[in-house]
């Protein structure tokens, strides 16, 4: 009963997603092919060539995919039940929507800044943190991974404005 009730609210099939999902898994799957092609997935001298192993996993990926697409579209036993209901898609989006935001800021504030805004954001809007917590959480975490990536391990990691006027 509880399923049904569920259904009412639902937003898309689970057949449905599985057929988007195995569509976009087999672009992704042609997409290694090819460029496994153009690298060499022969045998060369001294072992495989480059593009070897990945071409194969690329023809395993497209195969189970096409499998996957094929029993979705012409299966009698696909599965109609609702993939998710509208108050869980709400609770997923609103998750999901920030960290493609976060994502993006990346390439214009760099990812220290991007991430203090990020974890602010988080720290305010889900979490209801007074102002006193989240100043020196959303600082001190980007400091300290600027500090571990940058200083200590050496590995640069995309960065803006600010740590260009800072020097790095």
């Amino acid at each position: 009963m509880a399923n049904h009730e569920q259904g009412s609210e639902s937003t898309v099939s689970v057949r449905t997603m599985e057929i988007v999902v195995a569509a976009v898994l087999m672009i992704i799957a042609v997409v290694v092919m090819v460029d496994s092609i153009r690298v060499g997935i022969g045998w060369a001298y001294d072992g495989p060539e480059s593009g070897y192993f990945p071409f194969y996993v690329g023809v395993a990926l497209f195969l189970a995919s096409a499998g996957t697409l094929l029993v979705n579209l012409f299966g009698r036993s696909a599965d109609l039940g609702a993939f998710v209901g509208r108050s869980q898609l709400k609770l997923v989006l609103k998750v999901l929507v920030p960290t493609i935001v976060f994502v993006a800021l990346i390439g214009f504030t760099g990812i220290y800044v991007a991430a203090a805004l990020f974890i602010a954001f988080f720290m305010h809007w889900l979490g209801k943190y007074p102002l006193m917590k989240i100043v020196p959480v959303a600082i001190l975490v980007p400091l300290a991974l600027f500090l571990m990536f940058e200083i200590w391990f050496l590995v640069p990691l995309p960065k803006g404005p600010l740590e260009t006027m800072l020097g790095y």
